[in-house]
């Protein structure tokens, strides 16, 4: 029976997992990174020595068929792809079909945007030159997510997206924007009410779809999931209870 290891820093992979529930039946388990959140924040050097220890440690510890670097971050700034290794890339294509405008956003943690992995991902996507591709700093909306004040206080968050898209937006015609940081969706409903027109192009039923591909012949009868966390554990259940989850969390050192 298939068994799918996602991982990255915090709620991200939530996102992720969801989409891969929605259309196939697998057992989950989910490792969030907590004593190295942020991976926004992250050197790429440091992220290489986190990234390849975690999935030293998930391969033994769990043998899956396939994990999921459920991060846009490192997934831009390392090259952790193989047969078995997946991981989360801007759906640029898709959102270059959705853009009337031709003008997109692409909105990520504040390391992402500054790495040259995200320009040579966007030159390998050969984009006609009359699109035009923004790069925008997500960081601080990551933040509401991790923190738990999407749900908590959504006032502040409106304030806060407002605070970080409205310049960009207003001095561009942006119509389209991916989110690409796994933790964005969750703020899909609220990105969606302070701007109606715009497309918010979410990547997990993409990943979703090529996981399914993967194990379609070798699926479970039902979903399972089990939660694990390095740093405090505690915390982390207190994050997930916040948002409804009440699965116990379990501790594995990163």
């Amino acid at each position: 029976m298939a068994k799918i290891v996602v991982f990255d820093s915090g709620l991200g992979s939530l996102s992720i997992i969801k989409a891969i529930q929605k259309i196939s039946k697998s057992e989950i388990i989910y490792f969030a990174d907590q004593q190295n959140y942020p991976y926004g924040k992250k050197s790429q050097a440091q992220l290489s020595r986190i990234i390849q220890k975690s999935i030293k440690i998930l391969q033994e510890k769990f043998s899956p068929d396939i994990i999921v670097v459920a991060s846009n971050t490192p997934s831009l700034m390392l090259n952790v792809t193989t047969k078995k290794i997946f991981d989360v890339k801007p759906p640029l294509q898709e959102a270059k079909k959705k853009s009337k405008t031709k003008q997109i956003g692409i909105l990520a943690t504040k390391n992402a945007i500054n790495n040259k992995g995200l320009t040579q991902y966007i030159k390998q996507n050969n984009f006609p030159k009359s699109f035009k591709v923004f790069k925008m700093n997500g960081s601080d909306l990551v933040e509401l997510v991790e923190s738990g004040k999407f749900i908590s206080n959504k006032k502040y968050c409106q304030k806060i997206i407002k605070k970080n898209l409205d310049q960009k937006l207003s001095q561009n015609n942006i119509d389209t924007i991916t989110l690409s940081s796994t933790h964005l969706p969750f703020l899909k409903s609220l990105l969606k009410k302070q701007y109606p027109k715009i497309n918010f192009v979410d990547p997990a039923n993409i990943v979703a779809e090529k996981i399914f591909l993967k194990i379609k012949n070798n699926q479970n009868k039902k979903n399972y999931l089990k939660i694990y966390a390095s740093g405090n554990v505690k915390i982390f259940q207190a994050k997930l209870n916040k948002i409804g989850i009440k699965n116990k969390v379990n501790f594995l050192s990163s």
